[in-house]
C-alpha cells in the first residue's frame, strides 16, 4: 500500500514509525513531516488544511490510505473530501470532529446521551460569564469553545484567575476559538486518557495513558500541550474502563450515528476518576500528543491493521494484542515554552542513541539544517522507551534524555510519578 500521513509532530513520527514496521506498507509519505520523520519516510511540502490540495496530492501519488494526524485538518473537512474522492481515510468527518472542535457541542451530546460529565454553562457575553463565575466561585474551569492547540483551558483555583481567563478568551486571545466559552465545575479525582477506535458503530478500545499537562515537576506551572505520558494508566482499571465505555463512549457513538454524523476514527476520551466513577473531561478526535508515542511504542506494526479495520468499517472483527509491558515518553521542550521561546538552537547527541522497539526519540519541532538538527518548535522531542515495568521504561527514557546535549531545552524529571 501507498500511505500518506498528514502532520508534523511527535504524534505523526510515532504513527510513521509504527506504520513502517507493517509489511502492508510499501511507500510512506508524511506531509509536511519533520527532521526525525525524514529518517523513516518521505516528507512532502503540502498545505494539509486545504482539502482539495490534499485530494489532488493523494491522487497524483497513487495513495491508497490517508491517516490524518492533527485536529485542524479534520475540522477543515479533509477527511470528507478524501472520502468523497473515493480515497480510504482514517479520521472523522468535520461534522463528527465537532466533538473536539466545539466544547459546547460535546456537552450537548453528553446531555442527549446521559453521559456523566461536569456541570457547565455556555457564554458569548463577557459580563454574563463573569457574573456566573462570581456566583459559582473558585475552583472553576474556563474553556475556549473552539480549537486552541491544547492551550484553551484554564483550571482557575482562585476567582481572579477565572476572571482574567475570561478577559483573555472573550477578549480575543485565542481568536475565533475563544469567541464562545464553556465554564465547568471543577472535578476532583485523577485524570486518565482512554483511546478507542470507532467505525461508526463498533467501539474497540486500544489503550490507556496518562498525560502530564503542567510544565514543571510536581504538576506546577502553566498548562502545556503535554510534557510526557505513560501507558498503561493504572487508574483506569478494567472495571472503570468497562464502565466508561458503557456509560460514556458507546452512548456518544450511538448519539452521533442517530444524528446522521457517524464517528469514524480514534476517539481520545479524557476522564476524571473519583471513587471508581469516570466522568468525561473532554473528547479529542485524534491521537493525543504525547500519548500517541507511548501507544504506538506498545502497539507496533499492528497499529496499521487496526486503523485499516476502522476505516473499512470492520472493527467488529478486529482484535488488539497487547504485550504485558509499559511505555513512557519524556518531552523535551524549548526554554520558555509554553510562552515565548527562541528557535534555531542546535540539538546534539541524537545520533548516538538507540533506535529499536524499546527505545525511540520521536521528533516534533525539529528541522534539519545541513548535518545538524535544530529546534524550531515549543515541544521538540519525545524521548520514549518500553520496559517490563514502568520503572524500567522510565530508567531507559531518562538515560536517553541524559545523553542529549541541548542546553536551550528543558524537561520534567518526574514523568510517571503518580503511578510509581
Amino acid at each position: 500500500m501507498n500511505i500518506l500521513i498528514l502532520g508534523s509532530g511527535g504524534r505523526e513520527h510515532a504513527l510513521a514509525w509504527a506504520v513502517m514496521q507493517n509489511p502492508k506498507c510499501d511507500r510512506l509519505i508524511v506531509a509536511p513531516g519533520n527532521a526525525g520523520i525524514a529518517g523513516v519516510a518521505e516528507c512532502a511540502a503540502l498545505d494539509i488544511m486545504n482539502p482539495d490540495t490534499v485530494v489532488d496530492f493523494a491522487q497524483a501519488q497513487s495513495i491508497d490510505f490517508v491517516i490524518v494526524g492533527p485536529e485542524d485538518p479534520l475540522a477543515a473537512g479533509v477527511a470528507d473530501a478524501l472520502r468523497s474522492a473515493g480515497i480510504l481515510c482514517f479520521g472523522p468527518s468535520a461534522a463528527a470532529a465537532r466533538l473536539e472542535a466545539s466544547k459546547s457541542f460535546t456537552k450537548e451530546i453528553c446531555d442527549a446521551a446521559n453521559a456523566p460529565t461536569a456541570g457547565y454553562a455556555h457564554f458569548t457575553d463577557l459580563e454574563a460569564a463573569k457574573a456566573y463565575v462570581r456566583e459559582q466561585g473558585a475552583p472553576i474551569v474556563i474553556k475556549a469553545d473552539g480549537l486552541a492547540a491544547g492551550k484553551g483551558v484554564v483550571v482557575a483555583m482562585e476567582l481572579q484567575d477565572a476572571l482574567d481567563a475570561l478577559d483573555d478568551m472573550l477578549g480575543g486571545a485565542f481568536g475565533a476559538a475563544g469567541a464562545e466559552v464553556v465554564i465547568e465545575e471543577f472535578m476532583e479525582g485523577e485524570e486518565a486518557s482512554y483511546f478507542v477506535l470507532s467505525d461508526g458503530k463498533t467501539v474497540l478500545p486500544i489503550g490507556t495513558a496518562q498525560d502530564h499537562k503542567r510544565a514543571y515537576d510536581g504538576d506546577e506551572g502553566p498548562n502545556t500541550g503535554g510534557m510526557g505520558a505513560y501507558s498503561p494508566a493504572p487508574v483506569l482499571s478494567d472495571d472503570i474502563a468497562a464502565k466508561a465505555i458503557k456509560e460514556i463512549v458507546q452512548p456518544t457513538i450511538d448519539e452521533m450515528a442517530k444524528r446522521g454524523t457517524p464517528y469514524q476514527g480514534v476517539l481520545y476520551a479524557g476522564f476524571m476518576i473519583k471513587d471508581g466513577q469516570p466522568r468525561l473531561v473532554e473528547y479529542n478526535c485524534r491521537f493525543g500528543d504525547p500519548e500517541c508515542q507511548v501507544l504506538m511504542m506498545r502497539l507496533g506494526a499492528q497499529a496499521l491493521d487496526l486503523l485499516l479495520a476502522c476505516a473499512e468499517e470492520r472493527l467488529s472483527q478486529a482484535k488488539v494484542n497487547w504485550a504485558d509491558d509499559h511505555a513512557i515518553t519524556v518531552v523535551m521542550a524549548s526554554n520558555g515554552y509554553p510562552g515565548a521561546y527562541e528557535k534555531g538552537s542546535v540539538i546534539r547527541g541524537l545520533e548516538a542513541l538507540p533506535e529499536d522497539s524499546a527505545n525511540m526519540v520521536f521528533h516534533a519541532g525539529t528541522k534539519a539544517s545541513g548535518e545538524q538538527i535544530t529546534a524550531v518548535g515549543g515541544r521538540v522531542l519525545s524521548v520514549t522507551a518500553r520496559g517490563a515495568s514502568l520503572k524500567e521504561a522510565r530508567a531507559r527514557a531518562y538515560a536517553m534524555v541524559d545523553k542529549i546535549d541541548w542546553p536551550e531545552g528543558f524537561n520534567r524529571s518526574d514523568i510517571g510519578w503518580r503511578a510509581l
